[in-house]
């Protein structure tokens, strides 16, 4: 499905040799969300598993300590504990490191384009492969991509008030991750960075009058009671998050290890897209059949809400090119991948 496994396999069949003194090794395991989101639930679920089995009968074992929900590094903060040493694995969920990792963000600069999470990231693995400068961008911080990640579910609207058009939005707060806040320039709302640790409270207290969110994440934070208007924009499935280590803890370990790490970061990707895609459906009713008013955006107002936004893309591109990243081939990249598989595009940002 992806391109992480490459050699990897192979590798580790060849490896698992000759005995020598066993050898634990401390692996610390980072993320700031709660288990209850899927990105965190594979981690114990799909990596570790993974890991341990691809390590059976030789001479390394891994004792495991996770560190989820705040407990070793806030949401956002995982780059940083990874970077410092304090965890040696985690995924990083690249959209809330807009500056520091802004190629990894490409996906959400362009946005209502394809619902197709697996998609989304079979397009971003090829693109650290081919575009030059993308998994060197990791190494800034001294971090390793491991070729896994995870990319969420087609981004809805969610919000306290009924929205059948972006008139609807003028003068509304509306909280986003990070650069999805781009999407709402133009519309008269007002966008404010937020995350999902937050979103109920936010809503419920007035702060955010709706957020922007996809449903495998609103239906088990329960946002349906606080914003009972589903909006469904077609924002597109984003990659969000890549399973990394921290580099100078990698380079030193086996070789058998470092396959065995990489191979896990595949095992991760297949599982989380496996009850990704169970969940949608699930989830859209369970938040309908608890209440929530689910209205589809007409095509016509998806397409005057893509040509109320400036070029954003264009923009980011410029911008990740004076700092030296290759933004206008990323950029180019993705969107050439996207219609090559056949997305129908509202805007040709990178043409215009």
């Amino acid at each position: 499905m992806m391109g992480t496994l490459r050699t990897a396999s192979a590798g580790i069949a060849l490896l698992v040799a000759a005995p020598a003194a066993a050898e634990t090794l401390n692996i610390n395991v980072v993320n700031g969300h709660p288990p209850i989101f899927l990105w965190v639930k594979h981690l114990t679920e799909s990596f570790i598993p993974t890991v341990d089995a691809a390590l059976e009968g030789s001479d390394y074992a891994v004792e495991w300590s996770e560190f989820y929900a705040g407990s070793l590094a806030a949401v956002g903060g995982e780059l940083e504990a990874i970077e410092d040493g304090l965890a040696e694995v985690g995924v990083v969920p690249t959209v809330f490191e807009p500056s520091n990792l802004p190629l990894q963000n490409v996906s959400y600069v362009t946005p209502f384009g394809t619902p197709d999470a697996e998609l989304v990231l079979e397009i971003m693995d090829i693109l650290h492969d081919t575009v030059p400068g993308v998994v060197e961008s990791w190494h800034t911080y001294d971090v390793e991509y491991l070729g896994g990640g995870f990319s969420l579910d087609n981004y809805l609207l969610m919000t306290n008030f009924p929205v059948s058009s972006i008139d609807d939005l003028d003068g509304r707060r509306i909280g986003a991750p990070g650069p999805a806040v781009n999407w709402l320039e133009g519309t008269g709302a007002v966008g404010v960075s937020g995350n999902l640790t937050t979103y109920y409270n936010d809503i419920q207290t007035g702060v955010f009058d709706g957020v922007i969110v996809f449903a495998t994440a609103a239906a088990p934070a329960r946002l349906h009671e606080v914003a009972p208007y589903i909006t469904i924009t077609d924002f597109g499935a984003q990659y969000a998050g890549s399973v990394v280590a921290n580099k100078t803890w990698f380079d030193d370990q086996p070789e058998l290890v470092q396959a065995a790490l990489q191979v896990a970061a595949e095992a991760y990707t297949i599982g989380f897209i496996l009850e990704q895609a169970e969940r949608i459906d699930a989830a859209m009713e369970t938040m309908a059949g608890e209440g929530a008013t689910v209205t589809e955006l007409s095509q016509e107002e998806r397409a005057r809400w893509a040509a109320a936004l400036p070029n954003v893309p264009q923009q980011w591109a410029a911008n990740a090119e004076s700092q030296g990243l290759p933004g206008e081939a990323m950029l180019s990249a993705y969107l050439d991948a996207l219609r090559t598989a056949g997305v129908d595009l509202p805007r040709d940002w990178d043409r215009e």
